[in-house]
């Protein structure tokens, strides 16, 4: 394959995996146990039950490959574009990327602080704690107007559109990123850097340590031809299936009882076999699921489904939020009802996104073009 082409396999690739992880994130953002942000070293918080662990060994494993997965696409497809004036692709990425992100955030608060208006949606937002500030501050009507500002710009109520500014951020650095990839002394100490931030689980100031090495990787892969169709022999995916698998099932097995194991030590113990379920999860999904892409991409119905993937990732959250803890309530009467709410809630979401995706793209096509940066028209 070219180094500035997709064959057709890969192109629909790229589009299987992108509506996939959109997919996923909602599933992730509506886990359901006590303490609902998810961390690497996250501790479920509650006595064992198989419903708990199956809605951990997904939410916090099997599913968790889904965010460096769209950074290394990203990092790939913006690398292939490399002929086209770096000024023009700026005020495109700030039309595609920053000016959707400054909307759904302006949504997101407007959203909340409707919902504060009334007594028993107010307790709603308050009980989710996205917007809480601190101890005595659980809602945007408490926020100063600096505060809000803030919120708007840099920490939005629709906490994953992160991975949109990240990503802007990049896209702007893109060529300081691509002459350290591509420099032959300084690559080594590039990608070291790259990888200990990501493996620490830390940011250094707007460098965010987990999309940082794989949109580099990406942009690595691309300008190097590194063969994205076919797997090494290092990369066999069945062997890194297994491995995938069976580490996921290990930290859900210590989330519960490492500490009875570990002590102290459990909390960097998790923290580094979730970046093994990662990675190991990237390369047995990307090269070993390639018959169930070529099944989906074939489908009218699912092309037709993913070209909503971007409406789903941004309008999902904080819907699912603060619509967990009715849910539980409704359900709780079921056996295993947080499981059950696990994936029904997050299929409800996405039902009414796509929903109203599409309505939106009939009714007022430039609105929609606006919100999703010109994707899925």
């Amino acid at each position: 394959m070219n180094a500035a082409t997709l064959s057709p396999f890969v192109s629909s690739k790229f589009r299987f995996w992108s509506f996939i992880s959109m997919v996923l994130l909602v599933f992730v953002h509506g886990y359901n146990m006590q303490e609902r942000y998810l961390q690497p070293w996250t501790i479920p918080g509650e006595p064992f039950s198989i419903s708990g662990f199956i809605e951990y060994f997904l939410a916090n494993g099997i599913f968790r490959f889904r965010i460096p997965m769209l950074f290394i696409i990203s990092g790939y497809l913006f690398a292939m574009h490399d002929d086209r004036p770096y000024k023009s692709r700026a005020r495109k990425r700030f039309r595609t990327l920053f000016l959707p992100y400054l909307i759904w955030s302006a949504l997101g608060l407007v959203f909340t602080f409707g919902l504060e208006m009334f007594p028993w949606s107010r307790a709603l937002v308050s009980g989710s704690h996205v917007v809480q500030i601190d101890n005595t501050r659980m809602l945007l009507h408490d926020y100063k107007l600096y505060e809000m500002l803030v919120r708007w710009i840099l920490l939005p109520v629709p906490y994953q559109l992160w991975f949109i500014r990240v990503l802007f951020i990049y896209n702007l650095a893109y060529p300081g990123i691509r002459w350290c990839v591509m420099n032959r002394t300084g690559r080594w100490i590039f990608f070291a850097f790259a990888s200990l931030l990501w493996l620490a689980t830390i940011n250094v100031g707007i460098i965010e340590g987990e999309g940082l090495l794989f949109f580099s990787l990406g942009i690595w892969m691309q300008k190097n031809s590194f063969n994205i169709e076919s797997p090494s022999s290092w990369l066999k995916p069945s062997l890194w299936g297994l491995l995938f698998v069976s580490i996921a099932f290990l930290k859900t097995f210590l989330a519960w009882k490492g500490q009875q194991f570990l002590g102290g030590a459990a909390f960097p113990v998790l923290t580094l076999i979730h970046k093994v379920v990662v990675l190991s999860g990237l390369i047995a999904c990307w090269y070993g699921l390639d018959p169930i892409v070529k099944w989906f991409m074939k489908r009218p119905w699912f092309t037709w489904l993913s070209a909503f993937a971007f409406i789903i990732y941004a309008m999902h959250t904080p819907l699912v939020a603060y619509a967990i803890t009715p849910f539980l309530s409704l359900l709780e009467p079921m056996p295993a009802f947080h499981l059950a709410a696990f994936i029904l809630l997050p299929l409800i979401v996405i039902g009414f996104c796509i929903i109203t995706g599409f309505l939106l793209r009939i009714l007022v096509p430039k609105i929609y073009g606006a919100l999703t940066g010109g994707r899925g028209m």
